[in-house]
């Protein structure tokens, strides 16, 4: 296809899609209309805007179609309360000295299994209120536990975000899921840092009586050992391939993963019922993931990675920057860590190869970007977490500077190991 866009028309997409999300409408559609402006005002012409925004959905549909089907593994993880198990059971384990990082490395460990990082922090949230209230610590303190944990998690997960980083750079899953395990290490270490000042800083903050009312815990829940019998599966079977050279795709091996733990946790009658939430859970992202396709395909065949690059070689930045820079800017763009992921993967993954860097260190890099701005306001995760321990905006917005240095922990370390020193 050669179709050319300009940088101008591109960028402009991208403002059109932002407004529009931050104006509340769809954000499948805002990304859909603002791949269409971006198309047209950079001269790419009707025709030739709506084929390239084609193949820019087309190339997402791998990774659309194992995001489906991770959905069976998610479904299970959360309906039959397994991942509130195993929530449970590590903050029982580490008990109320460490509270805080308990709480931390059990969204963490959630999301690293397959949740979504929004998800795991609703799961692990009615513990955490009851952690709260006991303890004194505010609700501000509580929710950047949980979202610095299932950051950490989410750069070493099964996940959307990951499977379509995977993808576009053409490595194994199971690779990337190792690759940034450091950076993860060192985002749970700072959330829990982070989440300590903050604990000095409102100390005496009560949890309202509502809030603790709201956040009951199901005491009918299944035993650790066959709550994690379904994640183990399925991380053991994408791990037979740099093990043992056996591939496994993540298509196979996460709903594999799900059917095994329910067959554990003796539910199997209920399985239907459980993919069923699990596909509903996955349906809003993949169309979602749709959308960023379009506008993916539209900066892609844009001049913007020639202008970004350039940018960089003027003030004399190595070219691997490009792998976080794209990562964080395109997650600021949609606020959205699998969006963000998508767009700069699919966009700058040929432009970051051919200046030399592996395509595993550009997938790494990339990934642990798109975590820095991914909880901006014009993104659900901003107003999903808010609402998981009933925090005002105004609170939740005060998190921002915190969840960004977490983020942005991540991906230095990321850089340095794949970027400097790899």
């Amino acid at each position: 296809m050669d179709v050319q866009i300009t940088t101008l028309g591109a960028l402009l997409g991208l403002v059109v899609a932002i407004i529009l999300i931050i104006k509340k409408v769809h954000p499948a559609y805002s990304l859909i209309l603002g791949a269409v402006v971006g198309g047209l005002v950079g001269g790419a012409g009707l025709t030739g805007t709506v084929d390239v925004m084609m193949s820019g959905a087309k190339d997402i549909m791998p990774a659309i179609l194992r995001i489906i089907t991770s959905g069976v593994l998610a479904g299970v993880l959360i309906q039959t309360g397994a991942a509130a198990k195993i929530a449970d059971q590590i903050i029982k384990t580490l008990g109320e000295k460490r509270a805080l990082f308990a709480l931390a490395l059990s969204t963490m460990i959630l999301t690293a299994v397959g949740v979504f990082v929004d998800v795991a922090v609703i799961t692990v949230a009615p513990i955490a209120l009851a952690i709260a209230k006991k303890l004194g610590y505010s609700p501000m303190v509580i929710l950047l536990t949980m979202i610095g944990g299932g950051k950490a998690g989410n750069i070493i997960s099964p996940n959307p975000n990951t499977i379509s980083a995977a993808e576009n750079f053409g490595v194994n899953l199971s690779s990337l899921m190792a690759a940034n395990i450091i950076p993860a290490l060192v985002g749970l270490i700072v959330t829990v840092i982070l989440a300590s000042i903050l604990a000095k800083k409102f100390k005496g903050t009560e949890i309202k009586t509502q809030e603790l009312e709201d956040a009951t815990v199901d005491t009918n829940l299944p035993s650790f050992f066959t709550a994690i019998v379904g994640p183990l599966v399925a991380i053991i079977l994408l791990s037979l391939r740099p093990l043992v050279g056996i591939a496994v795709d993540p298509l196979l091996a996460l709903p594999i993963g799900g059917i095994v733990g329910v067959i554990a946790m003796g539910k199997f009658k209920y399985l239907n019922e459980y993919i069923t939430f699990g596909i509903s859970k996955m349906m809003p992202v993949a169309i979602l993931l749709i959308g960023t396709g379009t506008v993916a395909g539209i900066i892609k065949a844009s001049t913007l990675q020639a202008t970004t690059i350039s940018i960089l070689d003027a003030m004399n930045m190595p070219a691997f920057t490009l792998a976080p820079i794209s990562g964080i800017l395109m997650s600021a763009a949609t606020a959205s860590t699998t969006s963000g992921a998508t767009i700069a993967s699919a966009t700058f993954a040929p432009a970051i190869i051919a200046s030399g860097v592996a395509p595993i260190s550009g997938a790494a890099m990339v990934h642990a970007g798109a975590t820095v701005l991914d909880h901006l306001p014009h993104g659900s995760f901003f107003h999903a977490t808010a609402g998981s321990v009933n925090m005002s905006i105004n609170e939740r917005l005060k998190l921002i500077p915190y969840e960004s240095l977490i983020g942005l922990s991540m991906t230095i370390v990321s850089t340095i190991i794949w970027g400097v020193i790899m």
